[in-house]
């Protein structure tokens, strides 16, 4: 019998969910590829991680020896075209451009500065000698909450987006447990974080998840200068009509 290794197994989940979506819903797919590009080189960050917050095994034993694996590049490509567009499958809405006097509101002073703020922070964060799980997180949440600041009009889609990644990423890792019963004990560095699980899945996994929905939902329309306007049953017969 073949047997594929835990991480492999798990970064394959979430690409096939991708995939699914992507098949599914062509509305979508310029925002998930612009979410995937965008996110998966932040997985040649897993030297970072490991060993100190975990030691996964992964395809020709890389993350071992090396610190880097082709695992989060495919988790990372996954995660970030659907965290980017989780809240748009659930909602009926759509985007618009921000006009130019809308633009120079004193608020977008702060635009990429808030862009680039879990960037900053993280860097920050890493001189404290936190665990590298903690000053992601952290990082995130900061990203997100100086985006409402900016972006007051996304508070929706920042805190329902976090929420739903979480729950999301819960299943996914219920689901993980129930395949490797014991892959937690066995590979995260349990002693150098907190030690909370909540059924079997490490409270820091949930931490990032939450943070990372609440930040990415919203990146899109934050970069581009979209506004999201609920779709009305007119104005979708009047596009199928056209």
């Amino acid at each position: 019998m073949l047997k594929i290794n835990p991480w492999f197994l798990f970064s394959l989940l979430f690409l096939l969910l991708w995939a699914v979506i992507f098949l599914l819903k062509s509305s979508l797919r310029k925002e998930m590829l612009w979410g995937s590009i965008l996110t998966a080189p932040f997985g040649l960050t897993e030297p970072l991680f490991v060993p100190e917050y975990w030691n996964p095994p992964s395809l020709f034993n890389l993350a071992a020896k090396t610190g880097f694996d082709i695992e989060s590049i495919i988790f990372c490509f996954s995660i970030g075209g659907i965290g980017v567009i989780l809240y748009e499958f659930f909602f009926k809405v759509k985007h618009k451009k921000i006009s130019k006097h809308e633009k120079h509101n004193r608020k977008h002073k702060f635009h990429l500065f808030v862009l680039i703020s879990p960037i900053i922070a993280f860097l920050i964060l890493s001189l404290i000698k936190l665990n590298p799980i903690y000053s992601a997180s952290i990082a995130m949440f900061i990203g997100g909450i100086t985006t409402l600041y900016c972006r007051a009009d996304l508070k929706k889609k920042i805190v329902v987006g976090g929420l739903l990644f979480l729950g999301l990423y819960f299943l996914f890792f219920l689901i993980f447990n129930i395949t490797y019963p014991e892959i937690v004990l066995e590979i995260w560095n349990l002693k150098a974080i907190s030690g909370i699980l909540i059924l079997r899945i490490p409270l820091e996994e949930l931490m990032f998840a939450f943070t990372f929905g609440m930040l990415w939902s919203s990146y899109y329309e934050h970069i581009n200068w979209y506004k999201l306007e609920r779709k009305t049953l007119n104005s979708h017969m009047y596009n199928i009509s056209i």
